[in-house]
């Protein structure tokens, strides 16, 4: 499980994708963002999209990028949304964070998920 404060590890798997040691399908790539599909869906549409750069989570990716990082980044998110053609149904961006929210990679990320009802925010 990743810690939210922790160091950033450049082993994990999305590191090694932005490296090219490990391929992917990108459905879309700038300078600040690449996306792809998850290789797991929780819904008919659900694409990851990474930062170009070493970033655990939010909070670090906020402290630490530089603000035309931040700016490309959320603006590939929109993006990516509208070309899966979601802007209309709408769709959940999720990113993890720490132990409580099972981050699995540490490396920031968020999940967009749509083409259905995702449901409500929290099972419990």
């Amino acid at each position: 499980m990743v810690h939210a404060t922790e160091a950033y590890n450049p082993e994990n798997i999305f590191a090694k994708i932005l490296r090219g040691e490990i391929p992917c399908t990108p459905v879309y790539e700038d300078d600040y963002a690449l996306a792809f599909p998850d290789i797991n869906p929780q819904a008919p549409v659900h694409i990851l999209v990474i930062p170009k750069g070493d970033y655990v989570s939010a909070a670090d990716f906020a402290a630490n990028a530089p603000p035309e990082m931040i700016t490309g980044f959320m603006r590939a998110l929109g993006k990516v949304a509208a070309a899966a053609g979601l802007e209309d149904s709408g769709y959940r961006l999720i990113s993890n964070a720490g132990p409580d929210s099972h981050q699995e990679v540490p490396h920031l990320h968020y999940h967009i998920l749509g083409g259905q009802p995702v449901g409500p925010l929290v099972v419990k």
